[in-house]
């Protein structure tokens, strides 16, 4: 057989660099374009380059701009300790500054911050459609996410409050789910400070509840969703009031039918945030740990137990009706009124197979109508203490404390 040409050998080797250099260049075409497109790859899949040395160099996948890392959340203090913080108050670096080291410097360890207020405005600023055109007119803190976040980077577990159906902008932007007056089924119902209520059956505004719950856990990273305000309105005309959407089964149930439209909104928002994670919370007058009834608000301590991981009563002994329990002045004694709410409320939740650690009280700081003193406080949480619970939170709408009431944080 002869031997190959010379020019064919030439052709092949010509050939070959040519496919080689395309290989090279569609190579280098692909990494290029990687490296410059949002795409992350599993690092399992980028491992494997050769370093000289026979080290293996890994790539490490970098986090596309738009997708920024989910909040971490902070476990649920055993006994929480916490006070309340406006809207405002955390739009103020100053001011909530200030709240921030009285919580390190004392037995605190959690507060409390406003989602939405009673004016309906939203805390933080959202690019979520159902949330994005939010014109309250109350405070907003441009920084409420990095606020959560230095919070938890100080060990302070972060409660975030909803006020649900007390709602003056959007019963200004759908005044069709408003509570209505009897006289006027076109005006909107007010009570005696001038304040609106979406109807509490008006399950479209239920989605708008859920989705600013699910935008302050997921994305601004509040450890826990507080629901207040989950009741029907009182404190007004009561005689020319209207409800468009439970009006009906109020009347058929003239006893529990509020609390059976409560209890439907319940259901609803523990299915809607069940698969988030988030530890939810509901606050309830404090008489509903003594009575049996819905107060006429549709509040009844077993209807909201199985859909929350904590119940909160607002035992403030100045919110009791004077001859409560026989007292003439019900504010000449804090310590005996938390204690017996608290143990009457325990009781009812070991009835209900359910456990009194869900109770955690909220407490009096404000003056109203006498003047609150460090002593006052005192024998709140010394009351929630001999009731056998651990938790309580302060509750003062001018968010000035009485640093004198709480004991100092323990040294590490």
């Amino acid at each position: 057989m002869m031997p190959p040409s010379p020019k064919y050998e030439i052709a092949f080797l010509a050939l070959f660099v040519f496919l080689f250099s395309g290989l090279l260049v569609y190579g280098g075409l692909f990494f290029y374009f990687l490296k410059s497109s949002h795409v992350d790859l599993p690092i399992d899949y980028l491992r494997g380059v050769e370093k000289s040395g026979g080290e293996v160099a890994v790539l490490e996948a970098k986090v596309a701009p738009h997708l920024p890392l989910p909040p971490v959340h902070i476990e649920t203090p055993e006994a929480v300790k916490a006070i309340y913080i406006t809207s405002c108050v955390a739009a103020t670096p100053g001011w909530r500054a200030e709240l921030v080291k009285m919580v390190e410097e004392t037995e605190l360890n959690s507060v409390v911050i406003d989602i939405k207020d009673y004016t309906g405005t939203i805390s933080f600023k959202s690019d979520n459609p159902f949330l994005a055109d939010n014109g309250g007119g109350g405070c907003v803190a441009k920084d409420m996410k990095e606020f959560v976040e230095t919070l938890h980077e100080k060990g302070i577990y972060v409660i975030g409050r909803i006020t649900v159906f007390q709602d003056a902008f959007y019963t200004k932007k759908r005044p069709d789910l408003a509570v209505k007056k009897a006289s006027d089924k076109n005006a909107v119902w007010k009570d005696y400070k001038g304040i609106s209520f979406i109807e509490v059956g008006a399950v479209e505004f239920w989605q708008y509840i859920a989705e600013i719950s699910k935008e302050s856990y997921i994305n601004i990273g509040f450890d826990e969703l507080n629901f207040d305000y989950i009741r029907f309105p009182s404190d007004g005309n009561m005689k020319d009031i209207y409800y468009p959407f439970s009006e009906k089964k109020i009347t058929d149930d003239p006893d529990f039918g509020k609390a059976k439209v409560l209890r439907d909104f319940f259901t609803y928002l523990y299915t809607e945030l069940e698969d988030t994670g988030a530890v939810l919370s509901a606050d309830l007058f404090g008489m509903t740990m003594i009575n049996t009834d819905d107060l006429n608000i549709g509040q009844i301590l077993e209807y909201a137990e199985p859909f929350f991981d904590y119940i909160a009563p607002m035992v403030y002994p100045s919110h009791y009706p004077k001859g409560f329990r026989g007292y003439t002045n019900v504010n000449a004694h804090p310590y005996e009124i938390v204690k017996f709410s608290m143990e009457e409320g325990a009781k009812r939740l070991e009835a209900a197979s359910s456990t009194p650690n869900k109770l955690r009280a909220w407490l009096q700081d404000f003056d109203y109508p006498v003047t609150y003193t460090a002593d006052m406080v005192r024998k709140q949480k010394q009351a929630v203490y001999d009731a056998g619970l651990t938790s309580w939170m302060l509750w003062d709408p001018s968010n000035k404390y009485t640093r004198s009431a709480l004991d100092n944080a323990l040294s590490p």
